[in-house]
């Protein structure tokens, strides 16, 4: 028998997967237009990941864990791949670019159901 909660956790996983293999997608592709950009310190940032290449491993994690989200299989091993990424994400945008702030704090909202929801594949990490 299919719960709501069951209904509701499919929809979290798979929004939150495609998001991340959208995004991630886009760090090897380019396929969303960037806006033109004011000099900043997260705009310097941002440049110094890109162009070290460090950027390229970060995509490779989101795709990689995005995918693992949406096709349903070792969704503990795609959060715990997502997880160090969704961390950097929200801190990117308290410290240096708080315009994107919202949407950081929805994708943690997200992960956070979905770490719950498979909390008892977690449960080992915190047992003393």
């Amino acid at each position: 028998m299919v719960t709501p909660m069951k209904v509701v956790t499919i929809i979290v996983r798979v929004l939150l997967g495609l998001m991340f293999v959208v995004f991630g997608s886009n760090i090897f592709f380019h396929f969303i237009p960037m806006p033109p950009q004011n000099p900043s310190l997260a705009t310097d940032f941002s440049k110094a990941l890109m162009e070290s290449g460090f950027m390229y491993v970060v995509g490779a994690l989101q795709v990689a864990g995005g995918l693992l989200l949406v096709i349903g299989r070792y969704i503990p091993l795609g959060l715990t791949l997502l997880g160090p990424v969704i961390v950097n994400i929200l801190l990117f945008h308290i410290f240096l670019e708080r315009s994107g702030l919202p949407m950081a704090i929805i994708v943690c909202a997200l992960a956070l159901f979905l770490l719950w929801r498979y909390r008892a594949n977690f449960a080992g990490l915190v047992k003393p």
